[in-house]
């Protein structure tokens, strides 16, 4: 059979009389709202379907039986069909067309592009979503857009955190939510909590699909926000990266629109942090030259961010952008470079006032300014062993001021102070070391952790002769097939 790309209302409704169900049955059957099919039926050929609408409709023409599928076609044809209003014959379907939504993402709205991603979310088993890279948007496809719409943009009276008032039911318990859906992130990863996520997003979504006053259409817009970017979070920690750069870039554009510079800097160098992570996914990514690639993408990303927004943002915010440039240096050999933005970071972090930051960014504290850059010179001591001693120094540091709550984040520091060891030659600290990290690590369902525990296993293999390597390589093992 053929394939339909395009889908017109008078389309959407031959499909459902072809099934034999009414605007309620089809509404439900397919996730959208009723108020949608009517939508559809009334203006028949004169809408297109949005592509996420578009596929969902090709997808449910894909698994209607053949006799529904030939009623498909009659009504398509018939008097009252497609055909008798002039609108293209169809072409039947042989698979689902999945859109480029990268340019939609810059160009529609925030609550169509929040809903079409939600609903995808929550309607497509998770067990179909590919984890492989191909989706992702890098190179000048991802920075030309960003750049282009960050540079139309109208600036919004910044938002104030501590004097906001109320004025509507209900607004702060879904802030409240928003926070402890963040913490859930670090606590747990990725893994079912997220759906929960998706959820409360597509909800409050639908919550801006309502008349609101501008003060408090904006409240919402930052707590779509503040979902958003812990979806792309969890997501990543789930291995999903294309779903992940998705939510960012919502993420981005609902904090714009609500007035909040420093949640969209946060979003923005949240997808940087993400590019220059891909190293750890999927061969094509494990090449160096792809890998400068990345790095070149996220400084040119942290760079729009702190051009456009540093300004306006906090020093805690300043310290951050500074630690993901810092990142990028490191990836990209240089080392000079990557000292002057360390020393940027630690210079903005000195100024940093705890009642001027919003609260989402109370995760970078002190513990998680010396984790960051301490993971950064372990990386560069990969190649110059000279490193690993200021590395080591640094993640013990993070490790001892971390929250016991930051489960990822201690599971990551420990795994590194180990790997710090290993290149010094400290193996017998390194094991002990590990054996605590390990106790980490099973307390934790993060990609992350597991792809860095899968490093440190590889590294240790040319060492299995000594016992305590071995000990230690013999607990990992169970952990890393499970990681696969």
């Amino acid at each position: 059979m053929g394939m339909q790309g395009i889908w017109t209302g008078a389309d959407a409704t031959a499909l459902r009389e072809a099934l034999g169900l009414s605007q309620p049955q089809f509404a439900l059957r397919a996730g959208i709202a009723v108020s949608t099919v009517k939508k559809w039926k009334r203006r028949g050929t004169t809408v297109q379907l949005l592509p996420f609408f578009a596929e969902l409709m090709s997808t449910m023409l894909q698994q209607a039986t053949p006799e529904q599928r030939r009623r498909f076609v009659a009504h398509q044809h018939s008097p009252h069909g497609a055909a008798a209003t002039g609108a293209p014959k169809p072409v039947q379907v042989i698979e689902v067309v999945v859109p480029d939504s990268t340019m939609d993402i810059w160009s529609a709205d925030c609550t169509t592009i929040a809903h079409d991603l939600t609903r995808k979310d929550l309607v497509l088993d998770r067990r179909q979503i590919s984890k492989a890279l191909a989706g992702l948007v890098v190179g000048l496809s991802l920075l030309e857009p960003l750049e282009r719409w960050l540079s139309t943009q109208t600036d919004c009276p910044p938002m104030d955190y501590l004097r906001i008032g109320s004025g509507y039911q209900g607004i702060e318990q879904l802030e409240n939510t928003a926070r402890a859906f963040r913490e859930w992130d670090d606590q747990f990863g990725g893994g079912l909590r997220r759906k929960a996520v998706v959820g409360q997003l597509s909800e409050v979504n639908e919550m801006l699909r309502d008349a609101h006053p501008p003060q408090i259409k904006r409240r919402l817009l930052r707590v779509l926000a503040l979902l958003a970017e812990t979806t792309a979070t969890m997501s990543w920690d789930s291995g999903e990266q294309e779903t992940a750069q998705k939510y960012y870039m919502l993420a981005i554009r609902a904090a714009n629109a609500a007035g909040d510079p420093a949640l969209c800097a946060n979003a923005i160098a949240g997808m940087a942090r993400q590019l220059m992570s891909l190293d750890h996914y999927g061969t094509a990514f494990q090449r160096a030259d792809s890998e400068r690639e990345r790095a070149v993408d996220a400084l040119e990303l942290i760079r729009l961010a702190q051009d456009r927004l540093a300004d306006r943002v906090t020093p805690t915010v300043r310290a951050m952008l500074h630690t993901r440039e810092a990142w990028a240096y490191g990836k990209l050999g240089r080392l000079t470079a990557f000292r002057r933005s360390c020393d940027k970071a630690y210079g903005a972090f000195a100024d940093y006032d705890s009642a001027e930051d919003p609260y989402w960014i109370n995760y970078f504290d002190a513990a998680e300014l010396h984790g960051t850059l301490g993971g950064r010179l372990l990386e560069i001591a990969r190649r110059e062993p000279s490193f690993a001693a200021e590395a080591a120094e640094n993640i013990s540091t993070a490790i001892s001021l971390r929250q016991s709550n930051r489960l990822r984040s201690s599971a990551l520091d420990q795994l590194g102070i180990v790997e710090a060891r290993m290149i010094q030659g400290e193996l017998d600290d390194a094991c002990r070391l590990g054996q605590t990290a390990l106790d980490t690590v099973e307390k934790t369902g993060s990609d992350r952790v597991r792809k860095k525990l899968l490093r440190v296993y590889d590294q240790t293999g040319q060492l299995r002769s000594v016992r305590p390597v071995a000990e230690l390589r013999d607990r990992m093992r169970p952990m890393v097939s499970v990681s696969g």
